[in-house]
């Protein structure tokens, strides 16, 4: 049996796949003072014995919340004398220009704990002043007074030569063993001081916490009897072992979403879909990312928390766009008296208002239930049963008094809004980059996202929506799908003109032998390892530049035509304009190297139709104006292949809704999919 578990904000859902093909799954509500918690009670509900396992991958938002709540470790920062401040002065970019409150980023190591040492490197690589171990035992004895718990270590041009890097570390490890010790050649080879040091700080800042955690799970494990192999989800679409984890968990990020972009991009390939948008809506946000020629969009310039005010992470992970929008976001009135969603969520304790667990603001789960768009009966499949009452009374108080709004009117009002953001969400990896939603197909995950994707569908005039199985357990699901895979980078600063493809594979090589050794000890075999090339390149005189895969053998290339022409492609798909007669340079080396899993699992539904057919019908409101409609309510599971259907119905199943509109048209394919063209 094959289990994975993916830890949201609210919910924690597992699935799992036994050898004979048969699929297990259940949902709990989140555990935050012991996550460990919720693995069991979905363990418990899925009535599985994880010691008859032989393969467990998880997800989680461990790392993510600790830094966005500031809960991380106490972090020292050792780096070259002189450029302590590096990590505080950031760039001179104003993401709010017209914000006259506008306060830079806070840094997650105070001043007095960043300390410097006498050392430094030739951007070469050379050595201008040999590493005084003196200034860097003093710096040891700060960080000690200091009483730190982990030490980030990013001395400038170390990206070129680790040398002295690697004895500090040693140094530290000696006289400081009870430190989590990061070291920046060991994270990111990349030039760009700032985001490198950013980059190290971070995972020195939620090194310890993982660690403890991930400790724990296996300790969980191991009593419960698992002797097969743990996997950990990682920001970039693959899977990486405990042990690598505990080395860079700044690449778990956002492990959970990325599992889902995973799954959406296997499904593209099977329906031969080209574009993709997927769509995930949870308890606390809603995440959108696109699919391209069935490759997920990735990039290296993100920011934990937020572009504006967060913290840089230049490590590949998957593009997404979130918002503080989910079905546990609150609804609340500004100090102007308009209506707003989030980003504050009820979370999994209290939870929304009609959970009868305390929850006393009112949410979007609270708006569907009033205007009938889930049943309080068979919510999350009977997991919880919902209370109107509750919802009403939160909704009346807080939204519809206050703007002398119906109970309905303010429902409607809380989801119009709701649906609006997330359509930000879609538009951002969408029409900002250049693609027309008409062209792509939204498939939906999470807990909500099936229950608004056609709303969001229509807002952006996307055609059609397909809805997988299980799309509340869709990421736990993608889990199971990815990759063993490790990204590498080497800043290699050539004129493209002035260099020889001899010499970048001779620079390829030690990337491809790292890549090679860590695949092979996380259990890899030699046919499984798949290494894909690329060079960052630009025009001379840009700041930023491209990735250009790489599929010539370098050794034997006599000119690089065909690799500039492919640049000048990318870079006219990307900016709408290119210069074929202006130099280009080449920056980086950038390897992605792959562990691919045999045996793939299958993106289908198991169900073959059954006798339930319509269970009944129930009033339900979609759009403001218009009447309730009584409309029909069917189980998922009573859906054959080739069966169709017409909007408006309600389609439930096992942690989701499914809501049709009126002169939507939905047919189940040979997979077992909800296949829906959304009326325009």
């Amino acid at each position: 049996m094959r289990i994975a578990v993916d830890i949201g904000g609210t919910f924690t859902d597992l699935v799992a796949v036994d050898d004979r093909g048969q699929v297990y799954r259940s949902k709990s509500l989140t555990t935050p003072d012991d996550l460990a918690r919720g693995i069991q009670d979905c363990l418990s509900g899925a009535e599985i014995d994880v010691a008859g396992a032989n393969f467990f991958v998880h997800g989680s938002t461990v790392t993510i919340n600790a830094v966005l709540e500031r809960k991380g470790a106490r972090t020292g920062l050792i780096t070259t004398k002189g450029f302590r401040d590096v990590y505080e002065i950031g760039r001179g970019n104003r993401p709010e220009g017209y914000n006259l409150f506008f306060k830079r980023p806070v840094p997650l190591v105070s001043r007095d704990l960043r300390v410097e040492v006498n050392e430094r490197l030739y951007a070469s690589g050379e050595l201008l002043q040999p590493l005084e171990e003196q200034s860097v035992m003093a710096a040891i004895g700060v960080l000690k007074s200091g009483a730190v718990e982990s030490v980030a270590v990013c001395l400038l041009h170390s990206y070129a030569n680790p040398i002295h890097e690697k004895r500090l570390g040693e140094l530290l490890r000696q006289y400081f063993p009870e430190a989590y010790v990061s070291l920046s050649h060991e994270i990111l080879r990349e030039f760009r001081e700032y985001e490198r040091t950013s980059t190290t700080v971070l995972n020195s800042y939620v090194g310890p916490i993982v660690s403890r955690y991930l400790v724990s799970l296996e300790k969980m494990l191991g009593d419960s009897g698992f002797s097969g192999t743990f996997r950990v989800m990682q920001s970039n679409g693959g899977v990486m072992s405990a042990e690598t984890a505990m080395k860079t968990p700044v690449t778990m990020m956002e492990s959970g979403p990325v599992a889902g972009v995973i799954a959406a991009a296997h499904l593209g390939e099977q329906l031969d879909c080209r574009h993709i948008i997927s769509f995930d809506m949870g308890g606390t946000t809603a995440k959108a990312s696109l699919i391209k020629d069935f490759h997920p969009e990735v990039t290296s310039s993100y920011y934990v928390g937020g572009y504006v005010s967060g913290h840089p992470m230049m490590l590949p992970v998957v593009d997404l766009v979130e918002v503080g929008n989910g079905g546990g976001s609150i609804a609340w009135i500004d100090p102007a008296g308009g209506l707003k969603i989030g980003p504050q969520s009820a979370g999994a304790s209290p939870g929304p208002a009609c959970y009868g667990q305390g929850g006393i603001e009112p949410t979007v789960t609270d708006a569907n239930l009033i205007v009938g768009r889930i049943d309080p009966e068979y919510f999350l499949g009977s997991g919880i049963r919902l209370q109107r009452e509750k919802a009403a009374q939160a909704i009346t108080e807080k939204i519809g008094q206050p703007l002398g709004l119906s109970l309905e009117e303010a429902a409607l009002g809380i989801l119009t809004i709701a649906n609006f953001n997330m359509s930000l969400a879609v538009r951002a990896v969408s029409v900002e980059k250049g693609y027309d939603p008409r062209d792509c197909v939204l498939v939906p995950s999470g807990g909500g996202g099936a229950l608004h994707a056609i709303a969001i569908a229509r807002e952006l005039s996307v055609p059609r929506v397909i809805i997988p199985p299980m799309p509340a357990h869709f990421s736990a699901f993608g889990m199971l799908l990815a990759d063993l895979k490790h990204d590498y980078v080497q800043t290699f600063v050539r004129e493209l003109s002035e260099t020889t493809g001899a010499e970048i594979a001779d620079a390829f090589a030690s990337l491809e032998k790292s890549a090679t050794e860590i695949l092979t000890e996380e259990g890899a075999a030699p046919e499984q390892i798949v290494l894909r090339r690329f060079l960052d390149m630009r025009y001379r005189g840009q700041e930023y530049t491209l990735p250009v895969p790489i599929n010539e053998d370098l050794r034997a290339i006599s000119d690089f035509n065909a690799i500039r022409s492919r640049f000048d492609q990318l870079h006219q798909e990307h900016y709408g304009h290119s210069a074929p007669k202006e130099p280009v340079v080449m920056v980086n080396l950038r390897l992605s190297a792959l562990g691919r899993f045999e045996n793939r699992l299958s993106l289908a539904s198991s169900s073959s139709g059954g006798d339930e057919g319509e269970r009944g019908k129930r009033r339900v409101i979609f759009d403001s104006g218009q009447q309730p409609v009584d409309c029909p309510i069917y189980l998922r599971s009573g859906f054959k292949a080739g069966d169709r259907l017409d909007g408006p119905a309600v389609i439930e199943e096992q942690g989701a809704t499914i809501l049709l509109y009126p002169g939507d048209k939905m047919r189940v394919n040979e997979l077992g999919h909800l296949v829906t063209d959304v009326a325009s």
